[in-house]
């Protein structure tokens, strides 16, 4: 569906993204993350047909994103992350509109505006001036314009900043039914959103790519240890000396009320020691789990620690 390769951006002398190379197929939902001034933006600027690339190639079904941007701006619905909207018009003017300058006419425009307004939670203010409305209401506009006809692809950028809890969880799952019958590319600083929602990441770091596969495939080569947490009723000064002295234990940090994390060299299976440990010093055994490398985690490790390493 979507093939980059050696995408490559220069504003003047200033390259914001260098040699991108990654595909997404159809029907996929993936997560696009990268630090402030990664490249995000210019990335997604280019798929979206609004930005042509210094050099490389961007091809949706096999087109040139730009050499054939109008026939593809037909099949893709963008949000950036500062909702193109008309602040004097109102709702359902400006999502007719939005829709005829997409090719829809007749009967055709009046079914797809109320369609959107109705799964972007609208209809309450659809009479309402833009202008006047929350930065969270505006927020949904900019989805439904984003969605009015119907496009195979959806490319959003944070399309839930601004929204208070409750729309965000609304959003959420507009999103995932969306994912049924769309391919999707969301950017998001909100990293469980991601997790929820996306099949694989694409980490992009000062312009350049710095992963890309599923959230287990990124965890699964990046780790290096694993952690646990031992939760016990009687903690004393005496735990974390006894933890640390079991071989194989790597570090051992207080955590919430007597609980304690503990990393320890990979494929240890230390739980049964753990066990025998609390319940020989009568520590009250509460519960021993293990604790899954977060995509924060994941994250961090591959913009902040390795960017670290190199310097």
């Amino acid at each position: 569906m979507i093939e980059v390769e050696n995408l490559t951006k220069y504003y003047g002398p200033r390259k914001a993204i260098n040699n991108l190379t990654f595909q997404i197929a159809q029907g996929e939902v993936v997560g696009f993350l990268g630090p402030n001034g990664a490249g995000k933006s210019t990335t997604m600027n280019i798929l979206s047909c609004i930005l042509p690339a210094s050099s490389g190639t961007a091809r949706i079904k096999g087109y040139d994103t730009f050499e054939h941007s109008i026939e593809l701006r037909k099949i893709i619905g963008y949000l950036p992350e500062t909702p193109p909207l008309y602040p004097d018009m109102s709702v359902r003017d400006y999502l007719m509109f939005a829709a005829q300058i997409r090719g829809l006419t007749g009967k055709q425009t009046g079914s797809a505006v109320e369609a959107v307004i109705e799964k972007c939670s609208l209809k309450n203010v659809s009479h309402r001036i833009i202008g006047r409305l929350s930065k969270g209401y505006q927020q949904r506009v900019g989805l439904a314009q984003a969605m009015v006809h119907d496009p195979d692809i959806l490319i959003l950028d944070e399309p839930t900043i601004g929204l208070d809890p409750i729309q965000i969880i609304e959003i959420r799952k507009l999103i995932q039914q969306l994912a049924s019958s769309h391919t999707i590319i969301l950017s998001s600083h909100i990293l469980p959103e991601i997790t929820q929602i996306c099949q694989r990441v694409i980490i992009i770091n000062e312009g350049e790519i710095a992963a890309v596969d599923s959230l287990e495939g990124l965890t699964a080569s990046l780790r290096k240890s694993e952690r646990l947490s031992l939760t016990v009723r009687n903690a004393n000064d005496d735990i974390e000396k006894k933890l640390n002295s079991i071989n194989q234990v790597l570090s051992v940090l207080p955590g919430e009320k007597n609980q304690f994390l503990i990393e320890c060299a990979l494929n240890s299976n230390l739980q049964d020691e753990f066990a025998r440990l609390a319940l020989d010093n009568q520590w009250g055994l509460v519960e021993i789990k293990p604790l899954s490398m977060t995509l924060e985690d994941v994250f961090l490790k591959l913009t902040i620690e390795e960017k670290d390493v190199e310097a």
